[in-house]
Order: structure tokens, then sequence, then C-alpha cells
């Protein structure tokens, strides 16, 4: 039987193994007792086919790599704030990736809602962050500055 990503090796297992009995055992998707492995998250398959080239199978990844490399291209020269919101942008679209496809290879690394609210939420933070850097902020939220004031002001 030819193993693709897909395949679950606990109920293979529970297909080919026999029981007490002898009788071979029903496939189940019911969680083992005692796990031997580390389940790959859901979704954590290839983005592509088996018999495509690495980069091919692994295109969400590189895509979200790439940006922020590139992210990190322009900061180092010079441009923080694009640099910054390109790096939260490639954080945001690793979200919607996660969202929309149904197989990100090694884009997916716990379950498919974790994935998505921490690629979201840090994306976000960096976006705002770098929205608000100093000096000249493109976005200036008013309630921050009294709060700011609020929480180190001397007694």
């Amino acid at each position: 039987m030819p193993a693709d990503d897909s395949d679950d090796l606990q109920v293979r297992d529970a297909v080919s193994a026999p029981d007490a009995d002898g009788r071979p055992r029903r496939a189940t998707r019911r969680f083992p007792l005692f796990t031997r492995d580390t389940a790959r998250p859901e979704g954590g398959g290839r983005a592509a086919g088996g018999d495509a080239p690495a980069p091919a199978r692994q295109w969400p990844m590189l895509a979200v790599l790439g940006l922020v490399a590139v992210g990190l291209l322009v900061t180092a020269l010079g441009a923080f704030r694009v640099g910054t919101l390109l790096i939260g942008a490639a954080l945001l679209g690793g979200a919607v990736l996660r969202w929309v496809l149904p197989g990100v290879g090694m884009l997916a690394v716990r379950s498919r809602f974790t994935d998505i609210v921490t690629y979201g939420v840090l994306g976000l933070a960096i976006v705002l962050l770098a929205l608000m850097a100093q000096p000249h902020p493109w976005l200036k939220i008013p309630f921050l500055k009294d709060t700011l004031h609020f929480t180190v002001s001397s007694s």
C-alpha cells in the first residue's frame, strides 16, 4: 500500500493489527490511549503533489519567508517603516493562506485555529507598531498617549 501524506499511521496500524481474538480490527478515528509519535498538524500535508519538486510542495511557506526576507532587506536599506509593514503583511498573508488552503505544508505548525490566530495577531501587531513608529507616525491613536502617561506617572 503506497503511503502518502494524508494517511494516518494509527488508522493503518489499527486495520492491520489483529485484536485478541485474531480478527482484524476496524479502522477508527479515535485517538489511541498511548501515542507513539507526534501527529502532523491538520493541513500539514503537501501543498502540491509528491511528484512536484520540493519548492513547489512548500510554496506557501516559501512565499511568507520570501516576503519577510524582502521586508528585512528593505529595513536594512533604510526604509524602516516600509520594511516592517512588509514583514507584518507577510504574517497576515500566512494567516490568510492557513485559513483558505487545505494543505499548506510546513506553514502548518499547530492546529488551524491556533496558526491563524498566532499569525494574525503577530502580523497585526507588527503592522500597527510600524504605522505608529516615531518620528512622524502614519497612525495616531489618541488614547494611547494618555494610557502611557497614566501607567508611567510618578506619584
